[in-house]
């Protein structure tokens, strides 16, 4: 029987602004949301029988996304920052800094989010 997958996830809250310039609707003005991210990294147990330790994945996440985006305008940071545009920048930031991401969920409201996980090896 092959083992499960492990994917050990963390929750991250920011506050932030954007607008969408090409929006017809209220989101065309300056508004702010308060996010949530939820990033998962994947992997085989190690020695120690833990996938990644959850400080590590913390202070990674913390670095690379949270101290970047909380309390700023979005604009400043990305080009039409979408919620979806948001989560792949966001990907793209935390493997680049080494993550073996799963899955990444960016809840822009309460009840909206946007979910990018790992496409199989082929």
């Amino acid at each position: 029987m092959a083992a499960p997958q492990t994917t050990v996830t963390c929750t991250f809250t920011f506050e932030a602004a954007h607008r969408l310039a090409w929006h017809p609707g209220k989101c065309h003005n300056l508004h702010g949301h308060s996010y949530r991210l939820e990033v998962g990294v994947g992997g085989p147990l190690d020695a120690n029988g833990v996938v990644i330790d959850f400080d590590r994945l913390s202070v990674i996440v913390q670095r690379e996304v949270i101290d970047r985006w909380d309390h700023r305008d979005l604009n400043e940071v990305i080009d039409n920052p979408t919620a979806e545009l948001l989560a792949h920048e966001a990907w793209r930031l935390l493997t680049d800094a080494g993550l073996a991401l799963a899955a990444l969920r960016l809840w822009e409201t309460n009840d909206s989010s946007v979910e990018l996980t790992r496409r199989a090896e082929s």
